[in-house]
């Protein structure tokens, strides 16, 4: 074959790619957005729309890990992104609804993404945490803070994970810090609310007493 047959056959090939490159593109930004609107959905509790958001994202997972597997050369950071996006919202979502952690098998996410993926968890049961705190569901923070930190001390235990995934020291060492700012919050809120329980006692106490006084001075 000629150089210029070759060359045309490259340019051909190359503009089909372009054509994939744009379309994976797309699709991995699709799955990042689905994912985080599922993840905003479980915060309110409403898990019927998380489900929905990541039954369209795992439409579209399907599609870009058809399209990888031919062109694995145009596998991008926004491809690994939404692939940690998706892996972080059906974590979450499985273990706030069932309390089971799901397989990187079960998700059809690759290893690396889903431990990724379990690391940025760390920060939504933060945000959980905090949340069932504003609503007086302290069970619910508490169990948000042992997900938490059940999670850390997994991860952290992987010997050479962060050779392999530098990426994962970085958030490791971002969710210790989250743990230790949350348990200091759990710990004030607690002590805000003993106390506020002990003054209302006393109060009512005080209340109590001064009510019998005045009965004693009526007689």
């Amino acid at each position: 074959m000629s150089l210029k047959k070759m060359i045309k056959s490259f340019r051909e090939e190359l503009k089909m790619k372009s054509i994939v490159r744009e379309e994976l593109f797309s699709t991995s930004r699709k799955i990042t957005f689905l994912s985080k609107l599922s993840i905003m959905a479980i915060h309110r509790d409403d898990f019927s729309n998380a489900k929905e958001k990541l039954s369209e994202a795992e439409k579209m997972l399907k599609k870009m890990n058809d399209l990888t597997s031919i062109h694995q050369e145009l596998i991008t950071g926004s491809m690994r992104i939404a692939y940690q996006e998706y892996a972080e919202a059906k974590i979450f979502l499985k273990i706030v609804e069932h309390d089971i952690f799901p397989t990187p098998h079960e998700i059809n996410i690759p290893t690396i993404a889903y431990l990724l993926g379990l690391a940025d968890a760390i920060g939504e049961f933060r945000r959980r945490a905090l949340d069932s705190l504003r609503k007086n569901r302290s069970e619910i923070a508490e169990i948000s803070l042992q997900y938490m930190e059940n999670i850390y001390l997994e991860l952290i235990s992987l010997e050479g994970a962060y050779r392999l995934i530098p990426e994962l020291r970085r958030k490791c060492d971002i969710a210790r810090r989250l743990i230790e700012l949350t348990m200091g919050e759990l710990s004030t809120e607690t002590r805000r609310r003993s106390l506020e329980k002990a003054i209302y006692r006393l109060e009512k106490k005080i209340s109590v007493e001064k009510d019998t006084d005045n009965s004693g001075d009526d007689i």
